[in-house]
Formats: C-alpha cells, structure tokens, sequence
C-alpha cells in the first residue's frame, strides 16, 4: 500500500472524486465510533458526509465543527426524524430517550422510515455519492444503495469475535435445541469459547414480537447483500479471528480501529459525544490528579443500561467496601427512582464523600479511561467502552447484560487475559428486568472481591496489567502511519474506488 491514494488528483479513480457518506444507527454507543471512523477517513482527503437527526447531531456537531475548521473534506448534515409517523413523543430521537421500552419496536419503524428522507439528500449531493458506509441496523438502506447504484458497507461496531460467533451458531444451529441455561462450545473457533443460550443476543432466542424477529432477519440477510464490512478493532487484539472469519464467510472485512484515537487531546476527547455535563470535564482531571497512579475505579455500565435497583445497590455496596476512590457514572435507568430513594435514605454519598464521585448523566469516558490514577473499569462490555480500556491500558471487571456484551467479556477474560468476571450468568434484555428473582445476579461481596483481584492484592494483578498495557500500545500502534489499521483504512478507500472504476 501507498501513499499514491492521496497524491494524484487528475486520476479517475482519484480520492477526490470520491464521496461517502455515512449514517449510524440513532444511539450513541453506534453514532460516536462511526463519526470517528468519519474522522479518520476524511483525513485522509476523501469527501465524507454524516446524515442523522438533529437531536443526534447535538452530541458531535462541535467535534466536527473543529474537523472543518482543520481543513477537513467533511460535512453533517440533518434530516428530520419521523417522530409522528412512528407514534414517538417528539424530542426521543435515540433509544435511551424513549418514555419505554414498549416503544422500541416503533423507534425501530422510525428508524428505517428515514429512508426515503436520506435518499431526498442523496439525490442533492454534489459530487454525487461514491459510497454508502450505514450502520448494519437500518437494512432498508441496502435498497437504498441499490437504487443508487453504489457499494454499501456495513459498519458494524463489534469486533470480529462478536460476527463469526454469531455466523457460527447461526450457520451450525447448534443452540437450536438446547435448554435455556444449557452451556455449549460454539464450533470453529480458534479457541475454544463456551457460552449459555442464556447469555446469546436475541435473535437466537427470538421472543413473541414477530415484528423485531422480522427486523432481526433482515439485518442478518442484509449483512450477505453488502460489500464488506468496516469492524471497529485492530487486528493484533483479534489475532486468528479476523482471518478466519474472512475465509468462512468470503466477506470483505476491513479493521479499522480502534476509532476513539482519532481524538488526539483532551479536549477531543471531553468533547466526544458531550452533553448534559453535570460538572466541567476539568474538574474530572483535578479530582483524578489527587490520588496515585492506577487507584481508582471507574464504573460506567452504558447508555442502554437496565439494571434493577436491587443490583445497583449491590454494586454500590460493593463500591464502598473495597475503600477505595471511584468515579461511578448512573445514568437514569430502569425504576431510577427507587435508586435515588435509596441514595437519600441510605446515606451513602455522605459515607463515600471524597473517595467518591457520582455523575448523574454523562461522563466524558475517553478522557477519564486515559487518565493515570485509573486503575480499574467495571464495565458492561458494550464493545466501545471495553476497546476504550483496551487503549487505556485499564483492566477490566465485566458486568454484561445483553447483545454483543457476553462475547466481548470472553475476548477481555479469555482471549487476552486482561479482564476479571464478576460472574453474570444470564443476559437481561429490554422487558426481562424482574425476570431473576429478586433482579440480583452479582453481590456485593462480589463486585469487591473481582475489583480487589484488579486493583488489591488479587492473584495475578501484575501480569493482567501488563497484557493491558501491551494491547494498548498494539492499538496506539496500529493506528499509526504503517500500523495494521492505517493500512486497511487505504485498502478500503482502494476498494471503493476499484469498486467506482469497475461499474
């Protein structure tokens, strides 16, 4: 690969005569690593457009501001979203924001009716559009580039661990037949990996809502009509996996991450997907700065979270029992208001003030996870937040709770060594809350034993630090000029346009 991709603007087949446009999925933990990967790629010269909703908008708009004004080639722009065609309140535009989740089949409906607006855009595009990279979880817009006549990628924000797991069990039936708490190797794998059914995303335990199973289906089907797939990871972390995964399903695959190091300081990193700060990111860092190299925890189970109130007592005891200082990030979340009553007439905040910071709302992670007193991330292994610790060089405690998050915590655990279990058996999508008996799979006397085993006297702390710490300097690596990743952000571009030169 050369640097012949970014030289030569008279070619046909030059960069400049490319244009792509990109549309994530309406949620953050889907929007913030596609508009890094719009980032990167429009570094590299190629025109890049981001359509999404204005809501949406809101969380990146300053980041890419700061891009155009570099003398970047990319632009957002906006359409509406059909909040009274999908019976959505207005001001609900990702799924985090909806009053409940009975609405998420609507939200979904709203999503792919977004269509026909993306594509009155298209059709007022200059230069015309060379390349659709969308998000795996609005399918209607395989037809769209059909219609289009141009190549549609598929972003997907997992890892290459997360697909061929899915593409196995799917490909082998092989949990077809099981019992729901029944345990199983999952064939072909590199290495061995045993999962429960329990612990699989839901379209391998469809429920009664044949409208999502439908849904489901067609973002599967749709993976097969598209022309690669872009995988926010870096080879070296998935070493074995991205390989095998390419020669069993023939499809392109290009690793391009990890995408959250294209935001190169801090105030990239406090501004990336900023909103409703509850205090100034610098305050963040002088609270951090107070306390020693890798001594404080930091919590944060995502945006989608839906912890019982039981569990996030359990967790917070736990917290408090380790003493020691931890930033724990609760967002408002299912039955939050029995959590509040808990903090008030509990008096824990008063019992941990000074060691600990609780944020109500969003954190500014990135910048938090670089830190040096951090030593410790409980996570739900959504995969952002599990590949923004991996660039840390922070250790993981894992607490998954559904989808892709099961797989993550295997690759953190089991493939690389730089994670430890709290011990989560069973996966608790959206409506399955009160499903486990008192709502509690993790204990507090759990959640402080895996942290000790990070950040205490735990056995085999140092050697989980130090694979930390080399996978980190692997991604800083690969997304250097002649890293893996690099590299396959110029094979992409090459492809697309070969793809262009070849219509």
């Amino acid at each position: 690969m050369t640097q012949k991709l970014t030289m030569d603007s008279t070619s046909p087949l030059s960069i400049s005569n490319l244009h792509i446009v990109c549309i994530p999925f309406l949620a953050p933990g889907h929007i913030l690593p596609m508009v890094d990967m719009a980032k990167l790629l429009a570094r590299h010269k190629v025109k890049v457009t981001i359509i999404t909703t204005p809501l949406n908008a809101i969380q990146f708009k300053t980041n890419i501001n700061r891009e155009i004004e570099s003398g970047s080639p990319i632009q957002l722009l906006e359409v509406k979203f059909p909040n009274e065609e999908a019976g959505i309140p207005m001001g609900c535009e990702t799924l985090e924001t909806l009053p409940s989740m009975d609405l998420k089949g609507n939200f979904l409906i709203a999503v792919n009716l977004l269509q026909k607006a993306i594509e009155e855009v298209f059709e007022k595009l200059e230069p015309f559009p060379t390349c659709l990279i969308a998000d795996k979880h609005i399918p209607s817009l395989a037809d769209t580039a059909i219609k289009f006549r141009i190549p549609r990628i598929i972003f997907d924000g997992t890892n290459c661990l997360n697909l061929f797991c899915n593409y196995s069990i799917h490909s082998s039936r092989v949990s077809e037949n099981l019992n729901y708490s029944d345990q199983f190797v999952i064939p072909g794998l590199p290495r061995q990996i045993t999962m429960k059914k329990s612990q699989l995303p839901m379209i391998f335990r469809p429920g009664p809502n044949e409208l999502l199973n439908r849904l489901r289906q067609r973002i599967h089907d749709s993976e097969d009509e598209a022309y690669g797939i872009v995988v926010n990871s870096f080879q070296e972390l998935e070493d074995g996996y991205v390989e095998e995964y390419q020669r069993v399903t023939g499809r392109k695959v290009w690793c391009v991450g990890p995408v959250s190091l294209s935001n190169k300081d801090d105030i990239e990193k406090s501004q990336r997907g900023g909103r409703n700060l509850t205090i100034d990111a610098n305050e963040y860092v002088s609270w951090l700065d107070s306390w020693p190299r890798e001594s404080v925890i930091y919590v944060c189970l995502g945006s989608l979270n839906r912890v019982t109130p039981k569990q996030w007592i359990e967790i917070g005891l736990g917290l408090e029992a380790t003493n020691k200082p931890f930033i724990w990030v609760v967002r408002e979340s299912y039955k939050w208001d029995e959590v509040e009553k808990w903090l008030l007439e509990d008096g824990f905040e008063e019992r941990v003030k000074g060691r600990g910071v609780l944020v109500r709302g969003w954190a500014p992670q990135v910048l938090i996870l670089s830190h040096r007193s951090i030593g410790a991330f409980l996570t739900h292994c959504g995969w952002n937040s599990t590949l923004e610790a991996i660039c840390a060089g922070v250790p993981l405690v894992t607490f998954p709770m559904f989808s892709d998050q099961f797989y993550n915590e295997k690759l953190v655990v089991q493939v690389i060594e730089t994670g430890v279990r709290l011990g989560v058996e069973n996966a608790v999508n959206f409506g399955d809350e009160d499903e486990f008996g008192d709502g509690v799979q993790v204990s507090r006397e759990k959640v402080k034993e895996a942290i000790e085993m990070v950040i205490g006297e735990g056995e085999g702390k140092n050697e989980r630090r130090e694979r930390a710490k080399k996978y980190a300097d692997m991604g800083k690596k690969a997304t250097e000029e002649g890293g893996s990743s690099y590299l396959n952000m110029l094979k992409l571009i090459e492809d697309i346009m070969h793809f262009k030169s070849n219509v």
